[in-house]
């Protein structure tokens, strides 16, 4: 009996011949927490009496969700967190490098094949590169920090595949919106989602990225895409040269579900207040009101993101009635999109444009909506005080949508202005 990808590689960093349904220990290749979860790691770390880490370089603090910090609270955390790292040696990526799940693959840190645990839910985006990545407790954290280990159940897999050509105005936030809204908030729960089709082949980097940050949004364990000449292009273009094990599910593999999609006459789509799987099209919502736009986060802040909104602004002006917030994902994608005039046109549409980071998305800083506000964002999430106010109403959208919603002051269709 052939194997899926998750079993394939938790085979090979278990040293067992794993199938759906095993229990193992495995060794990790990389693992990480941000600023809201590395507090407790460190805490964890120290009672158990371990003096180093299990590979300095195989670990990393990333310091995303509150920064620069907007407390004296949040202060104190960022001052344990980075004597932490300098004490241990530790890699630490500082205010303004930007969000965790951009800084890790951008730099290096996960290749196809690998393992990678991260304490943050959305670990599951390096499925992307091939890698099975997904995110743990804390305390589950600190013990691979120690051990470099940690154990697994090895996941059934779902295979989705996606068929078709992408029409104008719809993109990867809007196939997995539709996918999550079909399978519900919980269709994949403690899943590997494999994605397939060639529609998934002609996506860039930054576009499958957007499909596996998504895969937690449906329950999966894990979210990934079998690496090929995209993958590796952009490995290479990136300057990353360490060796890796591709693993590639074989052709008997067995699923627990399998559904296809003919995306060819998909429209744009959202997500409604308060879940992500409550599923709607652009024309069920065009004309909803709206106070802010927020484009950015690890879903989709990338530099392809930004691209894509400056193309649907073309020197407009947003809605005065509308708070139009742009956060990049990372440094360097905020200085490459400097380069090619993507922040100068969103600032001159009237953007007020962040520190690369978490903020607005979990509702620390830089953007909490006001009572009854409705949001439009580019984000995973849309729960009840997702953006820092329960009584907020968050809809998901792609860029394109979320940047012509915020020149129209409502929800409208991206596609008039492309």
């Amino acid at each position: 009996m052939g194997k899926t990808i998750a079993e394939k590689i938790l085979s090979s960093h278990s040293g067992q011949d794993l199938k759906a349904g095993d229990f193992a220990v495995c060794d990790i290749d990389f693992c990480f927490g941000q600023d809201g979860t590395s507090g407790i790691i460190v805490d964890r770390f120290k009672a158990l009496g371990i003096k180093g880490a299990f590979d300095r370089n195989k670990f990393a603090i990333v310091i995303d969700h509150s920064a620069p910090s907007p407390s004296m609270g949040v202060s104190a955390v960022h001052k344990k967190l980075r004597e932490f790292a300098k004490e241990k040696g530790l890699l630490l990526y500082d205010i303004g490098c930007g969000v965790c799940h951009q800084v890790i693959p951008e730099m290096g840190h996960v290749l196809p094949g690998e393992l990678v645990l991260g304490a943050d839910s959305h670990t599951c985006t390096y499925g992307a590169l091939g890698a099975l990545s997904t995110g743990v407790g804390s305390t589950d954290l600190a013990i691979s920090l120690a051990s470099g280990k940690n154990w697994f159940k090895v996941p059934e897999s779902v295979k989705i595949i996606v068929r078709g050509r992408l029409p104008k105005g719809v993109y990867s936030k809007d196939i997995v919106l539709k996918v999550i809204g079909d399978l519900g908030a919980d269709g994949a729960t403690y899943k590997s989602v494999e994605f397939y089709g060639s529609v998934i082949e002609r996506l860039s980097i930054d576009a499958r990225f957007t499909i596996c940050n998504m895969g937690v949004e449906m329950g999966a364990k894990f979210c990934v895409i079998p690496a090929d000449e995209v993958t590796f292009s952009w490995l290479k273009s990136r300057g990353i040269k360490r060796g890796y094990n591709a693993q590639y599910a074989d052709k008997d593999a067995v699923y627990s579900l399998v559904k296809e999609y003919d995306i060819s006459k998909l429209v744009p789509q959202l997500a409604k207040p308060h879940t992500v799987d409550n599923n709607a099209s652009i024309d069920e919502l065009e004309g909803t009101h709206i106070d802010e736009a927020y484009l950015g986060t690890c879903t989709n802040g990338r530099l392809e993101d930004l691209d894509i909104a400056v193309k649907v602004l073309k020197n407009k002006k947003v809605c005065k009635d509308v708070r139009f917030i742009v956060a990049p994902a990372s440094r360097s994608i905020y200085l490459e999109a400097v380069k090619k005039g993507l922040i100068s046109a969103l600032i001159e549409s009237g953007a007020s444009v962040v520190t690369p980071g978490c903020g607005p998305c979990v509702g620390t800083h830089n953007g909490v909506p006001s009572v009854g506000e409705a949001v439009i964002s580019s984000a995973n999430r849309n729960f009840k005080g997702r953006m820092g106010n329960p009584e907020a109403f968050i809809y998901l959208a792609s860029p394109a949508t979320v940047v012509a919603s915020a020149l129209e002051g409502r929800i409208a269709d991206p596609r008039k202005y492309l």
